[in-house]
């Protein structure tokens, strides 16, 4: 029986960065996942400077043999309508394959790891839980996604009123043919609404990969929007020919509507697997990273890690909410008659002053919000 200060349940972003940051303050970490890493992970997948400095990570360093495509635009616009270019000069975004991301952060991060190996079992005791027969810990944190089974044990996936996104998406290293007939820039990825603006779908393209996907909180009709839209992009000229690979999906639960349960004695839950995917854009890597952050520092103010109660951990819930603030109602999706919607839609994504500072820089950039400073907390 091996004992930690904390054992984190999945190596992903939010998982990897609170056994970083806890590692580095002399605290004993073990990290269970039940992939081996590298592994497969469906994801558009592109990460903010911002992100990279607060994980203290140079870009051009982390490139190398690695993925790393710089981002200086976007075009974006209603499927099946016009589109607008926005440039930018600079790089406001790096596309990277999650597969390597991950792996990169999950080695670095100095935790014990135990991959292969699912949560098969979690039992509290008197001053710690008791993981898989094997392992004990003070406290247990909840890192593994939206289906992460210590959320599913808590019981924060059991909420009618939570908005949950469901996705397909494709990715694979794309041949000379078809890079030469893709019309995609490395540079620009190319997002197009749906035009209920219940979601959107991507194209983007990072070196010889290629990756596209859709997402919608309205899972009913996926399949047909995520048809329809790769339909869309070939009559764009976008994609051509065949896609080598089939569609995997997915799904994450947005920081809308109502706090999601974050705590509870003994057990934090970060990143997906508590829900913190920005409303506007479905991007979960940079919340992930911050709340594994912001759950490593709330650890660290502890005089003991011996199964500290909900309320010994309340400042976690008091430092997400300053950081991404209450979660709002839904959007106007919920409540704007269909006709009102795809006018009013097809209006702004016209307006390239809207596009820019609205869709782009506060929705899926998130430029004016600062690198989180842990020294400040």
């Amino acid at each position: 029986m091996t004992h930690y200060d904390v054992v984190i349940v999945g190596g992903g972003p939010a998982g990897s960065s609170c056994a970083w940051r806890l590692r580095n303050a002399g605290r004993s970490v073990a990290v269970i996942d039940r992939k081996e890493f590298p592994r497969n992970k469906t994801c558009a997948g592109w990460v903010t400077p911002t992100v990279w400095r607060t994980l203290q990570i140079d870009p051009e360093e982390y490139g190398g043999v690695r993925t790393l495509q710089p981002i200086r635009g976007f075009r974006t616009g209603i499927i099946g309508g016009a589109d607008l270019q926005t440039d930018y000069d600079t790089v406001v975004s790096y596309g990277i394959r999650r597969c390597e991301f991950d792996d990169f952060l999950l080695r670095r991060c100095g935790a014990e790891l135990v991959l292969g190996e699912p949560l098969r079992t979690m039992s509290k005791h008197e001053d710690h839980w008791l993981i898989n027969g094997t392992m004990t810990a003070g406290v247990l944190v909840g890192a593994g996604g939206h289906f992460c089974p210590v959320a599913r044990e808590l019981g924060a996936r059991r909420r009618e009123t939570s908005s949950v996104v469901t996705a397909q998406e494709v990715e694979f290293e794309a041949d000379d043919q078809q890079l030469a007939e893709c019309g995609v820039r490395a540079t620009v990825p190319e997002l197009y609404f749906c035009d209920d603006l219940a979601g959107y779908g991507w194209c983007f393209r990072k070196g010889r990969y290629l990756n596209i996907g859709l997402g919608r909180v309205n899972a009913s009709n996926l399949s047909h929007a995520v048809t329809e839209f790769v339909d869309d992009l070939r009559r764009r000229g976008t994609l051509a020919g065949d896609l080598p690979d089939r569609f995997h999906g997915h799904a994450y639960q947005l920081y809308e509507c109502e706090l999601p349960r974050l705590v509870d004695d003994g057990v934090l839950l970060i990143g997906d697997s508590a829900g913190l995917a920005y409303a506007q854009s479905g991007e979960g890597i940079r919340p992930a990273v911050e709340s594994g952050l912001l759950a490593a520092e709330t650890l660290l103010e502890l005089e003991t890690l011996r199964l500290p109660s909900a309320g010994d951990l309340q400042p976690y819930v008091e430092r997400i909410t300053h950081r991404f603030g209450r979660p709002r109602g839904r959007g106007m999706a919920g409540w704007l008659p269909h006709a009102m919607l795809q006018s009013a839609a097809r209006q702004l994504l016209r307006n390239r002053t809207f596009v820019r500072r609205v869709v782009l820089d506060d929705w899926f950039l998130h430029a004016r919000q600062p690198a989180l400073d842990l020294t400040s907390l």
